[in-house]
């Protein structure tokens, strides 16, 4: 929070992409890495340099990342799978959970942090945009069940028509078509 910023994070964006194209590709180690971009900080007159250790912190928290994305479109790729052609309302449940759950570990590691002068507008401000995005999860899982409400009504007022036509041509007496839509539509409530 406060904190110095890394000499990772003080690189220029055409650098540190090319710190990361080094450290994706498997020949390269970290030590070799190191020493490539600090010759291309020394070239371009950067005074900045980085360290192994540096390097060594972002990758791993690049990887980390990494792995969590990789983890996270396997779990939506087999959500969707299980939840056929149309995941929509399910796989949104999913991930209004899966981000209700992320919030409630985000709270959680805040209640470590200690309040100083210094980062206490940090944290509020942290506060103030997960509690902005619990409000907007809540909301969004509100439309959700909304949306999911209106799709099933306007499904059953099709099925019921539906039904309605087929036992007029049948000969079903108009009463009893009309309690049968009834009873089909009573299933939308």
């Amino acid at each position: 929070m406060g904190g110095r910023q890394s000499s990772i994070d003080r690189l220029p964006p055409d650098i540190l992409e090319q710190l990361q194209e080094l450290l994706r590709d498997p020949r390269v180690t970290q030590l070799d890495a190191t020493m490539r971009i600090n010759e291309i900080l020394e070239v371009e007159g950067h005074p900045e340099r980085v360290s192994k250790s540096a390097v060594n912190r972002y990758d791993m928290e690049m990887r980390k990342v990494g792995e969590k994305l990789r983890q996270s479109r396997e779990v939506a790729e087999m959500w969707i799978g299980k939840l056929g052609a149309t995941p929509q309302g399910k796989l949104g449940n999913l991930i209004n959970e899966t981000l209700r759950t992320l919030a409630f570990d985000i709270t959680l590691k805040l209640q470590d942090i200690e309040l100083t002068g210094e980062s206490l507008p940090d944290v509020v401000d942290q506060l103030k945009g997960l509690a902005l995005a619990t409000q907007r999860l809540e909301a969004s899982a509100t439309l959700n069940v909304k949306r999911e409400a209106e799709i099933r009504r306007q499904t059953l007022e099709e099925a019921a028509s539906a039904i309605g036509e087929t036992a007029a041509q049948a000969g079903v007496s108009p009463e009893t078509i009309q309690k049968i839509r009834r009873d089909v539509l009573r299933m939308a409530a």
